[in-house]
């Protein structure tokens, strides 16, 4: 079943999470946006050469998160770290601004050179750490982007996403949510489990993938001992906790955790 579509015109694409260190603004924030960027830099290069095919950057350690909209200091340490990512590296580059801010996300992709963002509350709505997101940022967000010129700039839109209840949307099965995430124009879609780290659900990807015509990708909770067997259904995946020293996402990636990642997602 995989392999139908081709996300950043890779099959069975490999995407490696950089995790920024806190940055400047937010209740955990030590470092300049200098270091933070150096540190991004390394593991960015890391993953490069251990032969994943994209990257994408994340402020995951902004605890505990905004709901929708950051501030200016946080889109311009993002664009700094994004932009000394991009100088470094040859593979594409995506990026999240958590939680949810997606046009902020949109405008830094636009300007430093990313080629995707990934979308949280692109349709429908949910309850989340942050609180209720009751208003669907697709419309917004296309817009935001039409009016950028960043048309090339891809969404990676989540269905059901991690960290939150669905209770609100609970007669929509994963099929449904869906085909309405891509009927409101998302590029791609996410499946997670219920929290980073988590594992998918299979039975719920293979739903997603059947009624998908756009590319599937996993964003949780993959590892080296089931990477083969996701991407016999799911066309990517995006790999943060597995490459961690320790398993856990707060930690740096351990080398060889990623090239045993790497070596197991490869077979087929």
């Amino acid at each position: 079943m995989s392999g139908d579509f081709a996300f950043l015109g890779v099959p069975r694409c490999l995407i490696g999470m950089v995790h920024l260190a806190a940055l400047p603004g937010s209740p955990r924030s030590e470092l300049r946006v200098s270091e933070i960027a150096r540190q991004a830099v390394i593991e960015a290069k890391l993953l490069e050469r251990l032969g994943f095919d994209a990257i994408m950057i994340e402020n995951m350690h902004d605890l505990p998160y905004l709901r929708r909209h950051v501030g200016s200091e946080i889109v311009a340490a993002m664009s700094a770290c994004v932009l000394s990512v991009r100088a470094a590296v040859k593979i594409p580059i995506g990026l999240q601004i958590l939680a949810g801010a997606n046009q902020e996300a949109m405008s830094v992709a636009h300007a430093c050179g990313a080629a995707f963002i990934r979308a949280e509350g692109f349709a429908l709505a949910s309850v989340a750490d942050e609180g209720i997101f009751d208003q669907a940022d697709a419309g917004p967000l296309l817009r935001h982007r039409k009016m950028l010129g960043a048309q090339r700039v891809m969404i990676a839109a989540d269905v059901l996403k991690k960290h939150a209840s669905h209770a609100i949307t609970s007669d929509l099965n994963a099929a449904e949510q869906t085909r309405t995430l891509i009927f409101c124009g998302a590029d791609s879609i996410i499946v997670t489990g219920k929290a980073t780290g988590q594992p998918v659900d299979f039975e719920q990807l293979g739903l997603v993938k059947e009624a998908s015509r756009v590319p599937v990708l996993v964003g949780s909770g993959a590892r080296a001992d089931n990477a083969s067997e996701l991407l016999e259904i799911a066309d990517g995946i995006i790999v943060g906790s597995d490459l961690k020293r320790g398993g856990r996402w707060q930690n740096p990636i351990d080398p060889a955790r990623a090239k045993a990642f790497i070596k197991a997602a490869r077979k087929k």
